[in-house]
């Protein structure tokens, strides 16, 4: 630890504090965004296996916290009923963290960053569409595209947070229920990037060092999330879906 705090200039690990607790706020009120957040702001003082490297386990913690909220036996009831969803997006995070030196991530944000916009700012003009509960091939195609991307980029949110919106999911359940899938998914990503070299014994310590922020933030925006009704919650994850959208586009064209 001693090695990167010497390395690490205090700005860029003040920027780091503050993004983290931005993004817990977010995650906290929403139940997503932590990964896009941390990514783009870390990116920006950063090289990208290092800020991918610094999401890994405020991801993981704070996910943990949002799928127990209301204990494990309703996060069991959540792993059973989206358990081809999460069967699908772990075995495609697992394939896809590996060709993160090889494949070109901006060709998947582009492909996932312009349907996310269209479809989170039709929605926020009124248009609701709804899909089948038990279509199991649209939840394993969706849980496929989230792993392929978020092994890539880290960033597995905003597909997921489309398939629960279109199903007209509960606030309290999608919030479980994105807990879940994503701290699934954010304990791949740890297997994963042991694997491929992202998190190692000095990178880590980036990781380790965002936890407190990110933490507070969550139970900050949390405070917030249970006093809101559901249209009101739907309407700040579309809007919130339309950031990350953009920022994505952003992040594959420029």
């Amino acid at each position: 630890m001693e090695l990167f705090l010497t390395e690490t200039s205090p700005a860029i690990l003040l920027l780091g504090l503050g993004v983290a607790l931005v993004a817990g706020v977010v995650k906290g009120l929403v139940g997503f965004a932590m990964p896009m957040i941390l990514i783009s702001g870390l990116s920006t003082v950063l090289p990208p296996d290092q800020a991918l490297a610094g999401l890994i386990l405020p991801t993981l913690a704070t996910n943990g916290m949002q799928a127990l909220r209301q204990g494990w036996r309703a996060a069991g009831d959540s792993v059973r009923r989206f358990r081809v969803f999460l069967v699908a997006m772990t075995a495609a995070l697992l394939v896809s963290a590996q060709l993160v030196a090889v494949l070109p991530a901006d060709v998947l944000l582009l492909a996932i960053g312009g349907p996310v916009v269209i479809f989170a700012a039709l929605q926020l003009a009124g248009w609701q569409p709804r899909l089948p509960q038990a279509d199991r091939r649209v939840e394993a195609g969706v849980g496929t595209f989230a792993g392929a991307v978020g092994g890539v980029s880290g960033v597995w949110g905003p597909p997921t947070v489309l398939y629960l919106t279109a199903l007209g999911t509960e606030k309290t359940e999608q919030m479980r229920v994105q807990g879940v899938i994503y701290g699934i998914g954010a304990a791949v990503l740890v297997v994963a990037h042991l694997g491929s070299g992202v998190l190692n014994g000095q990178t880590v310590w980036l990781s380790v060092i965002l936890l407190p922020p990110a933490v507070l933030g969550m139970w900050l925006g949390g405070f917030v999330q249970d006093r809101i009704d559901q249209r009101a919650f739907r309407r700040a994850t579309l809007f919130v879906l339309c950031v990350v959208g953009l920022n994505l586009l952003r992040r594959a064209l420029f």
